[in-house]
């Protein structure tokens, strides 16, 4: 069983990943279950449970507190209860989320009366509660840790029965293909740089900004939304008057998006795996990110990098990719990246869990 607020609700990375995880464990002849605050979806071949939450945008503006410290914690305070009257442990071998610590600790619960499940941590949004001890990370625990990087595996691996298996891509639905620029009402001139990025401090949205404005004719695409949206679209208007486009869009068009762009640009330099990143390689997208390890564990040696984190290195990062152009198919590299081989890692790990 996976348990995460956002499932069926959102389409971010974590939810994306659990939901293609589970698709592949069913065709593997595993019963799986998803509790989520969304709605069912039809012809899913999971099971799926619907837990209540207040959507985290409602909390962007509360205080941080111990325990709550941003407004993804809020969400999931309000999540919990609910999952709490869902959840029946006898039911389950495995649990799994990646949230902590209101939906970790309901899936840890004491069992009065039969067997508590094996429960798996899933690093989709870092591994801070696995190697920190600190405040409420104290009082952590689980039986497997999934690192989905190599640093969080080499950190973790003396202490938990670890499994490294990186975040995958569906490459029926993300590979090259003709643009879609007028459908989706994306600018018809000039080359388009595409950022798929939430809109918070750590995806670095303001520095393509910085970067873009650098290069005559570009187009900045974001596809996103957070609680910068107004200091970003506000940046925008003065360093990009005309060159900018800040949208949403539901999941079933981001294949289309990527492939109505010219390169792709993600600016994190430490979120745990950037889903994002194998969905422009499987798009035949030219990647251009920061220089660091595990972005370059992900994309190997074919991203253009750029030398440093000022605007003009972005900038000639950026260039150079522009010229390099997309590429007409994917590279051997994606395949290793696909969902069926993933699912096959979540299950040979989740067998080794329960055994």
């Amino acid at each position: 069983m996976f348990a995460l607020a956002g499932l069926h609700r959102f389409d971010r990375g974590a939810e994306v990943a659990f939901i293609s995880v589970a698709r592949e464990l069913v065709k593997l002849g595993n019963e799986v279950t998803l509790i989520g605050s969304g709605p069912g979806r039809a012809n899913e071949p999971y099971r799926y449970i619907h837990a209540g939450a207040i959507s985290r945008t409602r909390f962007e503006h509360w205080p941080s507190i111990p325990t709550l410290r941003n407004e993804a914690a809020w969400e999931e305070a309000t999540f919990a209860p609910t999952l709490l009257g869902k959840f029946r442990p006898t039911d389950f071998d495995v649990t799994a989320t990646c949230a902590f610590p209101w939906t970790h600790w309901t899936l840890r619960r004491p069992v009065f009366g039969g067997s508590r499940p094996r429960h798996v941590f899933i690093t989709q949004n870092g591994d801070w509660p696995a190697h920190s001890n600190a405040a409420e990370f104290r009082f952590f625990s689980c039986d497997g840790l999934v690192c989905t990087n190599p640093d969080y595996f080499e950190r973790n691996s003396g202490r938990y029965r670890c499994a490294l298996i990186p975040n995958g891509v569906d490459l029926e639905r993300f590979r090259p293909g003709p643009s879609e620029r007028h459908r989706l009402g994306l600018p018809e001139n000039g080359p388009i740089v595409l950022m798929v990025s939430a809109l918070i401090e750590s995806k670095n949205v303001a520095e393509g900004i910085a970067a873009i404005a650098r290069i005559p004719d570009a187009n900045l695409v974001v596809a996103g939304d957070g609680p910068l949206r107004d200091q970003i679209q506000a940046l925008a208007g003065e360093l990009l008057p005309g060159r900018f486009r800040q949208l949403t869009l539901p999941a079933a068009e981001m294949p289309a998006l990527y492939r109505s762009a010219d390169v792709f640009m993600h600016l994190s330099v430490d979120e745990s795996f950037g889903n994002v990143f194998v969905e422009a390689m499987a798009s035949g997208l030219p990647i251009i990110a920061y220089d660091i390890p595990r972005t370059r564990w992900i994309i190997g040696e074919d991203g253009f990098f750029a030398r440093g984190r000022t605007a003009e290195d972005l900038a000639a990062a950026i260039a150079s990719a522009i010229g390099a152009g997309r590429q007409s198919k994917p590279g051997e590299r994606v395949g290793s990246f696909s969902w069926s081989a993933i699912g096959v890692r979540y299950h040979q790990f989740f067998r080794e869990i329960v055994g």
